[in-house]
């Protein structure tokens, strides 16, 4: 099944969260796709507006601008999440003991 040719480690989930931690969609962007963090950076932007018009006037900026926000924690996470499931696929593919229908297990299973 396999033609020897190893593919190469993808990008550290850990680098992958922090990038996203200090600048938004950039993590999405070092994944290879940057339309989704577009996607998050444009709703992140029209949440927070909204809430910014919804909130009192004695909210914090937190909570005038928590819309943002939560789309901001939603990209961070999600992110992170395709960078484990990317690196936990490349290692299962990587180890040639790996579980697949090629095993050698009985078939009564």
């Amino acid at each position: 099944m396999s033609d020897g040719t190893a593919t190469p480690a993808p990008i550290n989930p850990y680098l992958v969260l922090g990038a996203a931690m200090v600048l938004p969609a950039s993590g999405h962007v070092m994944l290879g796709v940057p339309a989704r963090g577009l996607q998050f950076l444009f709703f992140m932007v029209i949440l927070g507006w909204i809430t910014t018009k919804l909130a009192p006037a004695d909210a914090s900026f937190i909570g005038r601008h928590a819309g943002g926000f939560l789309i901001y924690a939603f990209s961070i996470l999600d992110a992170y999440r395709i960078a484990r499931i990317r690196h936990a696929i490349w290692v299962h593919k990587a180890r040639p003991d790996g579980d697949s229908a090629e095993g050698n297990a009985p078939s009564n299973l």
